[in-house]
């Protein structure tokens, strides 16, 4: 069964890709406003990240979240080529290291935590205090990212929504993986919580993508998801976490490789939905002379 949630899973990360990458076009070209659902192009990116979105919450109820979570994050590799196509161009160097950066280091970390496929149960008090902390983290990202431009912004806002994208896999998983057959145990507040928090991160998202670095916004989901997503995991889940002190270095090593990755990204400039100005290309003296005689 853990196979077929891995296979699901990668299905669904590549629906997400390419929906984000279409999201992410439209938000830089109307802002994270409520134009965007005037633009057919933000819908169609939305149903095909949704369709991605409900592939992974199918994976989650098959393989637990220590082994999904890595399959999501190696799409970073596929969604930042597909969003520089968006805009006519073919990827940065930079953009390409950046993203296999940042994909191998955290499947390579998100590989040190132990597999063991445990039923969840989470109750109630600490599913509450759970949404508190990530709602904590999610305005504090908010209020912080108004001061701050450029890829600092991004990637703030990016951690945000990646907290709150974490809290979705976090309860799907509770739900998905809890039901064992039992379809009655989907009448929980829990199954009502999954929606609300899905609109939240969307919304979250969506502003993090207006700001224009696609790469660092998407790495940056894709970064604090996984690793809040592992830690709700083995701390609420019950879901182990490396210990043996051997992998204790193989883990800085990926760390170093995510955060250098992530770094290559944010110092790239911003994507814009519009092309430059014809008139900014300067015309050669000889041509404007030959003109002039004309």
């Amino acid at each position: 069964m853990t196979w077929a949630g891995l296979l699901i899973a990668l299905l669904g990360a590549l629906g997400y890709a390419l929906g984000a990458a279409l999201q992410q076009y439209e938000a830089v070209a109307a802002g994270a406003s409520l134009k965007l659902v005037r633009r057919p192009r933000w819908w169609i990116g939305g149903v095909i990240g949704f369709t991605g979105a409900s592939l992974h919450a199918v994976a989650l109820s098959f393989a637990p979240l220590v082994a999904v979570q890595p399959i999501s994050v190696a799409t970073l590799v596929f969604a930042v080529p597909l969003a520089a196509l968006m805009y006519g161009r073919r990827p940065y160097r930079a953009e390409v290291l950046g993203s296999i950066a940042v994909a191998v280091g955290l499947v390579w970390l998100m590989l040190l935590v132990p597999a063991h496929n445990v039923v969840p149960h989470l109750g109630d008090g600490a599913a509450l205090a759970f949404i508190g902390v990530i709602a904590v983290i999610a305005v504090a990202a908010e209020l912080v990212s108004r001061r701050l431009r450029g890829p600092a912004k991004a990637l703030l806002m990016s951690v945000g929504a990646g907290a709150v994208t974490a809290s979705v896999s976090t309860f799907v998983r509770v739900v998905g993986g809890g039901m064992q057959g039992d379809w009655s145990r989907l009448l929980h507040w829990f199954t009502l919580a999954v929606p609300v928090l899905l609109v939240c991160a969307v919304v979250l998202l969506q502003r993090s993508y207006a700001v224009g670095y696609f790469g660092i916004a998407y790495a940056g989901v894709q970064v604090v998801d996984p690793v809040t997503s592992v830690l709700a995991g083995a701390i609420l889940l019950g879901e182990p976490l490396p210990a043996n002190p051997s992998t204790a270095i193989p883990a800085l090593l990926a760390g170093a490789l995510t955060i250098a990755g992530t770094i290559t990204l944010g110092r790239l400039a911003p994507d814009h939905s519009r092309p430059a100005a014809v008139e900014s290309i300067p015309v050669p003296p000889a041509l404007t002379a030959a003109s002039d005689r004309n």
